[in-house]
């Protein structure tokens, strides 16, 4: 009988040690799944810095050129001191100085909608796409709230593309010159961001 349980016990430390082996290897093993862990070095990317861009907005929603259209709203939008459920799309041009004809630095493409039925306010998605200098081919996507009445609104920079790969920052808009009869308005962006 002790040769039986000793031979048992020896054939179990056997396999509990060839589990405990290959469990210990299975866990170290790298993943091939939906997702890995990567070190920011394998991008290329080093120290982040941070970067301001200035420019000008322009949103022209009147002549026969506008770059700015509505798209859709609501049966009740029109009823709406604040005209929520308007949604707007957009190629606005982007400026060096609040001169329409000033130097093109980018555009702004995306949309925005009246998302607030107590004053102004809009949900702005659009990207921030730069044709000049080092940012040529080069954006910025902004994701925010804009109540168009403030004097200073705040709005956040999600991510980008081209130099702007994982960056992260806000965009600060304060509104020029707004044209009551028409609705166009130059809006100055100050825009601060982290990037790599």
């Amino acid at each position: 009988m002790p040769k039986t349980f000793s031979k048992l016990l020896s054939s179990t430390f056997f396999f509990l040690s060839t589990l405990l082996l290959f469990s210990i290897k299975l866990a170290s093993a790298k993943p091939h799944g939906f997702s890995n862990s990567l070190s920011p070095k394998h991008f290329g990317l080093k120290r982040q810095k941070l970067s301001h861009l200035h420019f000008y907005f322009h949103d022209v929603v009147s002549g026969r050129n506008p770059t700015a259209i509505r798209v859709a709203s609501a049966a009740l939008t029109n009823k709406s001191e604040t005209g929520f459920g308007t949604v707007v799309m957009v190629d606005d041009p982007l400026t060096a100085t609040p001169d329409r004809n000033s130097k093109l630095v980018g555009k702004a493409q995306g949309i925005y909608a009246s998302a607030a039925q107590d004053v102004v306010g809009l949900l702005m998605v659009m990207n921030l796409a730069f044709v000049e200098g080092k940012y040529n081919g080069s954006a910025l996507s902004l994701l925010g709230r804009n109540t168009v009445f403030s004097t200073v609104r705040e709005m956040p920079i999600v991510g980008g593309s081209g130099l702007f790969q994982f960056a992260r920052g806000y965009a600060q808009a304060k509104t020029h010159t707004f044209n009551i009869k028409t609705g166009d308005a130059v809006v100055e962006y100050n825009v601060y961001v982290l990037q790599y």
